[in-house]
């Protein structure tokens, strides 16, 4: 009997880990980080603050749970069949098409979160060892596939890394432009400019 109460108590501080996970990255999708308390958490999820605070003491453990509820709803797009292209100006093209399409469908979380990044620290670190990360070693992994050395290839590495910049592609959207467009946009550019 023991070990089914056991069991049973594990699966219900799973379900509120859960609620209270789903919680947050419907309010930080809504209002943003800094803009939602712990007391709006709670609410939403139907428990008390005292129950946020002994599933996640701060916001730093609260963010990986929430973004991991946020993610599975939202993957990240698989880049791999376009990295394995020969031609490195249509890998370009093509992680930026998927890469963009990506951002229009989480716009209105990421462009909640990347605005908040500076004044929450915490997220900031997050998005940094995330984010950042990821975007980091896509560009790399682009910038390899052209044969460039030396100060072509710092600007290069640069060129790239804003044409994976969620803002980028929010300015070029706000221009008109839909995904395949900015792709071919900002492709173009890398491209030349290697």
């Amino acid at each position: 009997m023991r070990k089914y109460e056991l069991k049973a108590r594990a699966e219900s501080q799973r379900e509120t880990r859960d609620r209270i996970a789903q919680a947050t990255a419907e309010l930080h999708q809504e209002k943003g980080v800094a803009r939602t308390t712990v007391a709006e958490i709670a609410r939403r999820a139907g428990v008390t603050r005292p129950t946020v605070y002994n599933h996640f003491a701060d916001l730093s453990e609260l963010l990986p749970a929430c973004a991991a509820h946020y993610e599975r709803l939202h993957p990240v797009p698989d880049f791999g069949s376009v990295l394995a292209q020969e031609d490195a100006g249509e890998r370009v093209h093509g992680v930026l098409a998927r890469l963009y399409g990506w951002y229009r469908e989480t716009e209105p979380m990421y462009g909640k979160l990347f605005s908040d990044r500076a004044s929450v620290p915490e997220l900031d670190r997050f998005l940094e060892q995330n984010v950042d990360r990821m975007l980091d070693g896509l560009g790399l992994e682009l910038a390899a596939g052209f044969a460039v050395r030396g100060r072509r290839a710092d600007r290069l590495r640069g060129l790239i890394r804003l044409a994976l910049d969620f803002w980028t592609w929010q300015r070029l959207a706000r221009e008109g432009l839909d995904d395949e467009a900015a792709a071919d946009v900002m492709g173009a550019a890398v491209a030349t400019s290697a």
